[in-house]
């Protein structure tokens, strides 16, 4: 079974930077598209980011684009997510996710199978 545990969320002020990391234990998952979600409270978790399991090709949110770089390690089993330029509206727990089931990426997140407990990233203004 695989696990993803994510690491390297905290505070920071606006326009501050943060990497979160997302290693995976239990299966390999460098043949798999992965992505990175974001939940702030009262709010349905939203699409962030998501990666070819190449690592070629990438695709990001309008609101987070040009500011957040999202990459992986797959010897390391590891996905990361650069973040530039914080925001206060990024705050929220940040969760990475596995797509086991299928080739392609998806801004969709039912269709990942396999998600990490989250990271939570509060940027003050």
């Amino acid at each position: 079974q695989v696990q993803l545990v994510e690491s390297g969320g905290g505070l920071v002020q606006a326009g501050g930077s943060l990497r979160l990391s997302c290693a995976a234990s239990g299966g390999t998952v460098s043949s798999y598209p992965m992505g990175w979600f974001r939940q702030a409270p009262g709010k349905e978790r939203e699409f962030v980011a998501t990666i070819t399991w190449t690592g070629d090709n990438t695709y990001y949110a309008d609101s987070v684009k040009g500011r957040f770089t999202i990459a992986r390690d797959n010897a390391k089993n590891t996905l990361y997510l650069q973040m530039n330029s914080l925001k206060p509206e990024d705050t929220a727990v940040y969760y990475c996710a596995l797509d086991r089931r299928s080739l392609h990426t998806s801004m969709d997140y039912r269709t990942y199978d396999y998600w990490g407990q989250g990271t939570q990233v509060t940027v003050s203004s």
